[in-house]
């Protein structure tokens, strides 16, 4: 009897850590929908904390960056670099507004085989893609409106989930705050988005 007692803490440890290991590998991935409106809180300034937590599966990241949207005659520029909190601080997402837009670009991806992104903003042409980074998932959106030029990178998306579908609805929420009306609506892309 006493031979049973000793056995039963062993086995019973055992099972905890073995059913321990199990659920972390049969987690799932929250595949949630992003936000169809962006709400608070913000990183960034801009950018909706939940759609990020979603896209890139970090809850409570550590974020760099803001946007200034007086700057380049009200074009604005500037970016957000999301992190995980803990560890080696892998980027995660990248944001960037820069006043130097090229439609070419977007034409160049296009043409390459990006899927153009749906009109967002008036005058606005973009494309996004999803990639795989080694092991990682990873999606791409540029949106381009005259001098404006907004990117989406998301670095390491979630196994499990729409990556590319998510940066095209993170931009969704946040270009039409971040590409002004000084962005010059006048410079007309020669493509527009359907999609």
């Amino acid at each position: 009897m006493t031979r049973l007692r000793l056995v039963t803490p062993f086995v019973l440890a055992g099972l905890l850590l073995a059913s321990g290991a199990c659920s972390k590998e049969s987690k799932q991935a929250d595949r949630t929908p992003l936000p169809t409106v962006a709400a608070s809180p913000y990183i960034c300034g801009y950018l909706p904390l939940k759609a990020v937590e979603l896209m890139t599966g970090v809850k409570n990241p550590l974020v760099r960056g803001g946007f200034d949207l007086t700057s380049a005659g009200g074009v604005g520029d500037g970016g957000c670099a999301v992190y995980q909190p803990d560890g080696e601080r892998l980027k995660v997402l990248e944001v960037g507004l820069s006043p130097d837009g090229h439609v070419d670009d977007v034409e160049d991806q296009l043409d390459d085989g990006a899927l153009p992104l749906p009109e967002i903003v008036p005058g606005g042409v973009g494309y996004y893609l999803e990639r795989r980074q080694g092991e990682r998932f990873a999606a791409s959106a540029l949106l381009v409106r005259g001098k404006a030029e907004l990117g989406v990178d998301l670095l390491v998306g979630v196994e499990g989930r729409d990556n590319a579908g998510d940066v095209v609805a993170l931009m969704k929420l946040i270009a039409p705050k971040l590409i002004t009306d000084a962005s010059d609506p006048g410079a007309s892309p020669s493509r527009s988005g359907k999609g």
